[in-house]
């Protein structure tokens, strides 16, 4: 083998002293670099448009990964790689290319090919590898969509049944199982003559003042004393009582006595004092004392019972209502009746008008309530002069004064009270309101749950469907539940509301009003005012158009309501426009009306 040496006819030497070649050697050896220079020049330039040509095709494909909802990354994989293929060319085949996705949900191309080198190779024979990256986040918004379904008595059978497919059918298409990078919340709110709060009642109405234990009720001022004798002149009547301890101006009560009967099972005022006798005047009739008796004092002068309850709040001339009182269960309040409260204490409070000696005695128990509005029980005045004693619940209705018809917090102005009782309208328990959430489990067990009673007060679902929607109302929910700022980027707010009927409940007071219409319970148990906001149709539409006002979406669906021109009005009016009202005539109708808006919401979602 040779020793890799160049080798010649001429000497080293001789060689060193010919010039002759020396500059064509110089010259093939600067022309191969030359070539090679301009090798590289050029293939640089090559490599520059195949680089611009893979990213286009990156590009191209990381927006095609990041397009549709509720794909798998499989299925976004495959979109990505055919845009990829059409757009990098000849280069496809030859390319490695992968996606993913990163934590805040947007997607990654990463894709890189081979470029062999053209005269480049005379300075470097290895082939370049052309990389590109590029990232799209998926085209979206956040949805809040509020989910206000009517439950009146009208929705009862078929329609309830109709309406809780449909609702679960909407529930599923909207709320998304992918959440990021978008997310996908619905809340609920079934409404009937009230919306359902539940636990959040306190804090969305205020607090109830509740009532105070009993720890005594009785008439009496000490022990019963004896009568020993008993002497008529005339009509008054001296009575022997040995250190009976009365004073002149008491009231006793006296039973038993023989003969002069005349004397017993009434009450009378003491006079004529001495140690041991006192005079009663006023004794009708003649005969004289045979027997026995006992007087006892009373704490009133109409012998009225006196309650004990420490710190019972109780003001003269309020009324309060009594429950579970042991032994002397007479002052136990039966329905639509309370004790009108005289001469009150810190801790005491008469009953006026009670006979407290035709009682029993008091053994234990009870609670005291107060029955102004805020108590635990209101007592009112009906539309047809009755009174009546309704309980609080768990309802909220309609709010007052100036934040009547915005989406103001609690915590400025509270949300109105519902008192009701019996099965005459009372508040839809277990209907409850969902705020915001993404848990569709959750969300379709409660719409299953729905039962359809009572009358329409549908102005407080709308107003409702809106407050689960406004920020001023997020501190009352859990963090996951609680609503963007109405300017939060990226953002929508929808509500859609659906009813079969007329709005025909209002409040004053938190009783339904007598302004209220056909339909919603007996005048019997309607308070004697009208409600300050107007009847309910007008309240619902100065509702919808703060909401519209706020950038609320309102879709609003009528089901089966018999060509009702009022309430297709309503609803027509309060709908984010016409387009954004559905008439449903059947369950079939119902179905595709909420098909319909979920699709369109969906399409929302993407086209932001």
């Amino acid at each position: 083998m040779g020793t890799g040496r160049w080798t010649t006819g001429r000497s080293v030497g001789a060689f060193g002293k010919d010039r002759r070649g020396n500059v064509a050697m110089l010259w093939g050896l600067m022309g191969a670099a030359m070539l090679g220079l301009l090798g590289l020049a050029v293939d640089f330039t090559r490599a520059q448009m195949i680089h611009a040509q893979l990213q286009n095709a990156a590009d191209g494909a990381a927006l095609a990964a990041a397009r549709g909802q509720g794909l798998t990354l499989d299925q976004r994989t495959h979109a990505a790689r055919a845009f990829y293929d059409a757009e990098a060319g000849s280069y496809a085949a030859s390319s490695n290319f992968g996606l993913q996705q990163l934590p805040d949900g947007t997607y990654q191309v990463q894709a890189s090919a081979p470029m062999a080198m053209s005269l480049a190779a005379l300075v470097s024979n290895h082939d370049w590898t052309i990389g590109v990256t590029s990232q799209a986040v998926q085209s979206g918004v956040n949805l809040e969509v509020s989910l206000v379904l009517d439950t009146t008595g009208s929705m009862a059978g078929q329609k309830i049944i109709d309406m809780r497919n449909a609702a679960t059918n909407l529930v599923n298409t909207v709320v998304r199982a992918q959440q990021t990078p978008f997310y996908s919340k619905l809340a609920l709110v079934p409404f009937s003559v009230g919306v359902d709060v539940g636990s959040y009642a306190s804090s969305v109405r205020g607090n109830i003042t509740s009532g105070t234990s009993i720890t005594n009720a009785t008439w009496r001022n000490g022990a019963a004393k004896n009568v020993t004798a008993a002497v008529r002149s005339g009509t008054t009547i001296t009575i022997t009582s040995a250190a009976h301890g009365f004073a002149n101006g008491d009231t006793v009560y006296i039973t038993g006595v023989g003969g002069i009967t005349q004397l017993n099972n009434k009450r009378w005022v003491v006079s004529g004092v001495t140690l041991n006798t006192y005079n009663v005047t006023g004794v009708s009739g003649s005969t004289t004392f045979t027997s026995g008796g006992s007087a006892t004092k009373c704490l009133t002068s109409a012998c009225e019972v006196v309650v004990t309850s420490n710190s019972h709040g109780l003001a003269n001339g309020d009324y309060a209502y009594i429950t579970g009182v042991n032994g002397m269960t007479q002052i136990n309040n039966a329905a639509n009746t309370a004790w009108l409260v005289a001469n009150p204490t810190v801790n005491t409070f008469v009953l006026s008008g009670t006979n407290g000696p035709t009682f029993s005695n008091y053994t234990s128990g009870g609670t005291a309530y107060c029955t102004r509005y805020g108590c635990q029980y209101l007592r009112f005045t009906s539309q047809t002069g009755g009174t009546r004693v309704f309980g609080v619940t768990t309802c909220a209705s309609e709010r007052t004064g100036g934040n009547a018809f915005n989406d103001a917090a609690p915590s400025a102005t509270y949300l109105g009270m519902n008192y009701s009782v019996g099965s005459d309208n009372p508040c839809p328990t277990g209907n409850t309101i969902v705020p915001l959430t993404t848990n569709t489990t959750a969300l379709n067990a409660q719409i299953n749950a729905l039962q359809a009673a009572n009358s329409t007060a549908g102005h407080i679902g709308t107003a409702w469907g809106w407050y689960m929607l406004s920020p001023n109302f997020s501190y009352l929910w859990p963090a996951a539940s609680q609503p963007a700022a109405y300017n939060a980027p990226s953002t929508l707010k929808i509500m859609v509301l659906m009813t079969d009927g007329a709005y025909n409940t209002s409040y004053c007071n938190g009783v339904i009003s007598q302004l209220s219409g056909s339909g919603s319970g007996s005048t019997s148990n309607h308070i004697n005012c009208n409600s300050a906001n107007g009847d309910s149709p007008t309240q619902a539409l100065a509702l919808c158009s703060a909401m519209k006002a706020q950038g609320v979406i309102i879709y609003t669906v009528g089901f089966d309501l018999q060509g009702d021109q009022n309430a297709i009005s309503l609803l027509t009016n309060c709908a984010t426009d016409p387009s954004h009202f559905y008439n449903a005539a059947t369950g079939t109708d119902l179905q595709s009306a909420f098909q319909s808006i979920a699709n369109q919401i969906t399409q929302l979602r993407i086209s932001h």
